[in-house]
């Protein structure tokens, strides 16, 4: 009896030391796309989000503390996002590296703020998402008016003239972006031939192709993601019709090509100066080389939403999020992968980049504006 005793005390003291240290641990939740059309994002984003908190646990942590990462799934999908983030509560974790999609972001991050938890978008381009002005809702990725801003002259300017067809899939994401090239475009005194909405998930769009070259359509903007694009080109070229399609920045990724194949040569789309060319981001690329894995599309900005986390807390001496979200936006420049980037007090980043890129034989790279 005494031994089942001692044995038992020992277990309970074991089981406390494990308690304690996981209560040290600062508990970070990937919040996106694990699964669904557009699970590659997703993907990109439990990479980052792991390859970071690997580099900082390596280097002694934060203040001695571990980061820990759990990945959870909204397949872009507003409720699923919702759920997410009330289990992400539930949990108490304090932090969140998410959403992806703006349709998702936007739902989610009135639960967050209600509940005191910092989530940082690496992705969510929607002003909506911090226009609420939430004190605990931020993003480490430009806005859609910005994006929208930077790329209308030049489309205004280089297709000048030409009949200009704009589509969207009614989310959040691409009708928001395509609304701003729009209204950008009216502004610059270019009316577009056709502002239209497709559905989704569809397989078949060739009765939006057959509107497109019934019109005449020699340019055309789409605001969504890479899975119609891919498919929108591939149906076209099937119809012996060259879409002239850009996009915006959901298409930076691999498997965009495996869907248009090379339908997709020549596809314009905007995304923010790539991360990968930043010499800040020396260190992560050899982590990603030795896991055989390219660090395109939103992982490094997912990698960067960690480091600011990090450093928001070691800023505020606190892992209360409305303390790292003060630090984080008292103008001071947090050192991340994209290089030093500046907060504004709404919880956006301050003067974002964009490129123009292409795509060429399965491969995107910038061109010169």
């Amino acid at each position: 009896m005494r031994t089942l005793v001692l044995l038992s005390l020992a277990g309970c003291a074991l089981s406390a030391l494990t308690a304690t240290a996981r209560a040290q641990d600062i508990t970070i939740a990937v919040a996106g796309p694990m699964t669904g059309p557009v699970a590659s994002i997703g993907e990109q984003m439990k990479r980052g989000a792991e390859t970071a908190a690997a580099a900082i646990n390596d280097a002694g942590g934060v203040n001695g503390r571990k980061i820990k990462i759990v990945v959870e799934d909204d397949a872009c999908d507003p409720k699923q996002a919702v759920a997410i983030a009330n289990l992400i509560v539930g949990q108490q974790i304090k932090f969140v590296d998410g959403h992806a999609c703006s349709g998702s972001s936007i739902p989610a991050s009135d639960i967050y703020a209600d509940n005191n938890v910092l989530m940082m978008s690496p992705a969510s381009s929607n002003p909506a998402l911090t226009e609420k002005g939430h004190p605990t809702i931020m993003r480490l990725y430009g806005r859609d008016d910005a994006q929208g801003a930077f790329i209308a002259p030049w489309i205004a300017t280089e297709y000048k003239g030409k009949k200009i067809a704009i589509l969207h899939d009614k989310s959040a994401y691409g009708k928001g972006l395509a609304s701003v090239v729009k209204d950008k475009l009216n502004a610059a005194g270019v009316t577009e031939i056709l502002f239209e909405g497709i559905n989704p998930g569809e397989k078949d769009y060739t009765a939006i192709i057959t509107k497109l070259k019934g019109a005449g359509a020699e340019f055309v903007y789409f605001g969504g993601y890479h899975t119609e694009a891919g498919l929108l080109l591939r149906q076209a070229a099937d119809q012996g019709y060259k879409l002239n399609l850009m996009t915006g920045d959901s298409i930076a990724t691999s498997e965009f090509w495996q869907i248009s194949g090379p339908a997709g040569e020549g596809t314009l789309f905007t995304f923010p100066t790539d991360p990968r060319r930043s010499p800040s981001a020396e260190h992560a690329l050899e982590q990603f080389k030795t896991q055989g894995f390219d660090p395109e599309g939103f992982t490094l900005f997912s990698y960067g939403v960690i480091q600011a986390i990090a450093d928001g807390i070691r800023k505020a001496g606190s892992d209360d999020p409305k303390a790292v979200a003060r630090a984080l936006e008292s103008g001071e420049a947090v050192e991340t992968v994209m290089g030093p980037v500046k907060f504004d007090g709404k919880g956006d980043i301050k003067d974002p980049r964009y490129d123009i890129n292409m795509w060429t034989a399965g491969k995107y790279a910038p061109i010169a504006k």
